[in-house]
Parts: structure tokens; C-alpha cells; sequence
């Protein structure tokens, strides 16, 4: 029977300061100062009530991750599953007692904050599969018996989430999990044979869905179906995006934001303001930026022993490659319209929550990357 090791370093604070990867909190102030001035400019410039409570959660957030950085990453193998459970728990909360906003149950009130638990899982997601597969022997992934618990941890936050209704929050979870199920080395052909049984039950998959969620779907492929109506976002995002040029109008000149064309600006379709504003040129360097950030969180990755870590640098970095891809091809149109928001740039705080939650995990990861956890 195997049994859990762990083998911890015994470091000293300064020794902590050291194993900081600075350039990665560089990154983050660099996207959340961003998003501040964007947040500011769909308000027209005021620092009024949006820009106000980002600026706010985004500061304690951030102080937040920087404290969570210095919880070892041990903690989080010990509690993966705590957690993960902690999460479903409150997604039964919501369904139960949740708030609901503009058709859908989603938030769970907490005074200061209304709580989207769907975000939490995302990453709780993560750190859950990471933990599972650390103990399983690489001969034994392939194998059906050890395939079984991940596939039924996937859908049942999945089945609470679409519950909400929320299918672009169910699908991003999904997508965490299964991209550290295709790290953790399951053979591809298993990703091949579900690719294929997708798209062989889509007539079914869609026939389930809300009259909304249709509409979304038969819009993406015709926006001018309905160009008053489900087609409207989609339409003024294009129209935004196109007006914005190379170098873009300039900031607070942004004329579809402006007259008030563009709804959801300050969440969903905050790339799409900014790439009015700053262009082709500015859409590329923030872009660039989730590349940095990315690539840092992959090279956190590399540079740590515990298999556990690994796992879950590859898996959230993977995972906001999933958010930054869904979130942009949806406001240019090559994907239906779902929410999801852009990290850290988007106004949400379980979004900005979930975002610096899991950068903490990853910068524990850093600084505890001499630790190692076997299975004996």
C-alpha cells in the first residue's frame, strides 16, 4: 500500500524573499494597472462606483496573493481534496440559496462580496487532479479504473454549474480539469474517442439547452440573424474592434463605448474597449503580457521537484490560456458569446479571486520548490 512522504527544506525568511519570482508580480501589477484605466474609461473617465470597487478588490486581492505566496505549497497537496469539496459545497449553496441576477443563480451573498463559487472551482479543479495524479504510477493512468473518479469530479460541479444556468463556466472548469488529465500523460487517443462522441451527441447536447443558449449558438454563426436582438454584442464588438485601427482612437475616445453601443463593456467585452482605444498595437502587447505570464507560471513549472506542483503550474497555466483564448475569440466572434471573463482585466471579484488564488498556489510553488512529496 503506498504511503505518503514528505520531504520539506527548511528555509528562512530572507530565503523566501529571494525565491520570489519578481517578474511574475511585475506582470500582474502591469495587467491590473491596465485594467484599472480600462475599468475607468467605460465610466467615461469618472472614478465612479465600477472603477472604485475594482481598484479596491484589486488591491486587496493582490495583497492577498502576496500572503498566500508564503503558504507552503505542502498545505494545499494536504488539503486538495478539503477544498475541492469545500467548493462543491458551496455550489449546493447557490443552487439552494443562491442570489439571482438577470435570470441566473450564480452568487451567494457575503456583504462585502457576492461570491461566485464557479470560479473557485476552477481552480479548485486543479489542485484537486494534481493531488490525484501525484499518487498515481504513470503505468497506471492509461487505465480505465483510474480514469473513472476524474471523469465523475468533473461533472458533478459541471451539472451544479449549468444548473445556474451557466454553460460557459461549466465548460471552462471542464477544460482545467481534462487539460491536467492530458498533462498528467493520458494517451491521446482518449481525448480523440471523447472528441469524437462530442460530436456525435451535439444535435442532443443542443436540443437540452435553454431557449438563450440556442440563440447563442445559431447567432454565432449569423449575428445578422438578429442584429437588434442576440446578434447585437457580437456586431458592435466587431464594429468597435475594426474602428480601432493599428494604433487605436485613444484613450477615453473610444465612440462605441461612448454612445453607449457596446453593452457588457466593463466585463465580458472589456478587451473590446481596449482594443478600440489602443488599437491593433495595444491589443498585441497585452497579449503579450498573458504570454509572459503564462510562460512564467510553465517555467515555475519546470524549476520545481514535487510532481504535485508540476502538475498544477502546467494546469493553471494551461487554464488561463483557456480564459485569455475564449475570452478574445468570443468578442471577435469566432466563438459563441459565454462568460467568461478576461483575467484580472475584467470587473468581477470572484473572477479577480479565483485569478490571484491560484498565482499564490503557483508563487507557493516557486518558493517552496525544493520540497518533494513521494509515494512509497
Amino acid at each position: 500500500m503506498l504511503t505518503e512522504r514528505i520531504h520539506t527544506s527548511k528555509y528562512s525568511f530572507f530565503d523566501k524573499l529571494l525565491s520570489i519570482d519578481y517578474f511574475l508580480i511585475f506582470i500582474v501589477i502591469v495587467i491590473g494597472a491596465i485594467s484599472v484605466f480600462a475599468i475607468h474609461s467605460t465610466e467615461g473617465g469618472e472614478f465612479s462606483y465600477y472603477t472604485k470597487n475594482h481598484l479596491i478588490r484589486l488591491v486587496a486581492f493582490f495583497i492577498m496573493f502576496l500572503f498566500l505566496s508564503f503558504v507552503k505549497i505542502t498545505f494545499w497537496y494536504r488539503n486538495a481534496y478539503a477544498f475541492y469539496l469545500f467548493c462543491l459545497f458551496l455550489l449546493i449553496l447557490v443552487l439552494l440559496f443562491g442570489i439571482t441576477a438577470s435570470g441566473s443563480q450564480r452568487w451567494i451573498s457575503l456583504y462585502f462580496l457576492n461570491l461566485q463559487p464557479s470560479e473557485l472551482m476552477k481552480i479548485a479543479i486543479i489542485v484537486c487532479f494534481a493531488r490525484y495524479y501525484h499518487r498515481i504510477q504513470s503505468v497506471d493512468i492509461q487505465s480505465y479504473r483510474f480514469l473513472l473518479i476524474p471523469i465523475i469530479l468533473i461533472i458533478i460541479p459541471c451539472y451544479l454549474v449549468i444548473s445556474q444556468p451557466d454553460l460557459g463556466t461549466s465548460i471552462l472548469i471542464a477544460g482545467s480539469g481534462i487539460f491536467v488529465i492530458w498533462v498528467a500523460g493520458l494517451n491521446i487517443k482518449y481525448f480523440v474517442y471523447s472528441a469524437l462522441l462530442l460530436l456525435v451527441s451535439f444535435p442532443f447536447v443542443v436540443s437540452i439547452l435553454k431557449p438563450y443558449q440556442k440563440s447563442r449558438i445559431l447567432t454565432f454563426f449569423n449575428p445578422d440573424r438578429d442584429p437588434l436582438g442576440a446578434g447585437y454584442q457580437i456586431i458592435q464588438s466587431k464594429i468597435a474592434i475594426g474602428s480601432g485601427g493599428f494604433f487605436g482612437k485613444g484613450y477615453l475616445k473610444g465612440t462605441q463605448s461612448y454612445l453607449e453601443f457596446l453593452p457588457e463593456k466593463h466585463t465580458d467585452f472589456i478587451f473590446t474597449l481596449f482594443s478600440e482605444e489602443f488599437g491593433f498595437l495595444g491589443s498585441i502587447i497585452l497579449m503579450l503580457l498573458y504570454i509572459l505570464l503564462i510562460s512564467r507560471v510553465i517555467s515555475i513549472g519546470f524549476s520545481v521537484r514535487s510532481f504535485f506542483a508540476k502538475l498544477y503550474c502546467f494546469g493553471f497555466a494551461s487554464a488561463i490560456f483557456l480564459y485569455v483564448f475564449v475570452n478574445i475569440a468570443m468578442v471577435l466572434g469566432l466563438l459563441p458569446i459565454v462568460g467568461a471573463p478576461l483575467p484580472i482585466m475584467s470587473y468581477g471579484g470572484s473572477s479577480m479571486l479565483s485569478i490571484m488564488l491560484g498565482l499564490s498556489i503557483v508563487m507557493s510553488c516557486k518558493i517552496y520548490s525544493q520540497d518533494q512529496i513521494s509515494n512509497y
